[in-house]
């Protein structure tokens, strides 16, 4: 029984870590680029976008550019939020992933 305990013990540990962050990750924010710099794109933690700029020069541009820009800059945030989120669960886990869990990105 003594190590179901410590088993018991650990779990709610790791949960708490885990808890823990899961706020952090909300607070994240990242900033993807494209275009020279010309389109920035701000997400959140939760992967939502919360803001978007686009330089003057750039809207000069062809509308098809610009909308290519705008989803390559999403994409390279997308990206780093992603790397982010992985380094946040990996200081929790140890390093370890946790099989079969997936963050929502």
């Amino acid at each position: 029984m003594n190590d179901f305990s410590k088993i018991l013990d650990k779990a709610k540990e790791l949960e708490a870590k885990m808890k823990e962050s899961q706020e952090k990750i909300k607070s994240i924010q990242v900033e993807g680029f494209s275009g020279s710099n010309s389109v920035k794109v701000t997400l959140n933690g939760d992967g939502e976008m919360i803001k978007i700029e686009i330089s003057q020069e750039i809207m000069k541009e062809n509308k098809s550019i610009i909308e290519d820009l705008v989803v390559a800059a999403h994409n390279n945030a997308k990206e780093k939020l992603k790397s982010k989120t992985s380094e946040e669960i990996s200081k929790v886990t140890g390093g370890f992933g946790i099989p079969g869990f997936k963050w929502p990105t």
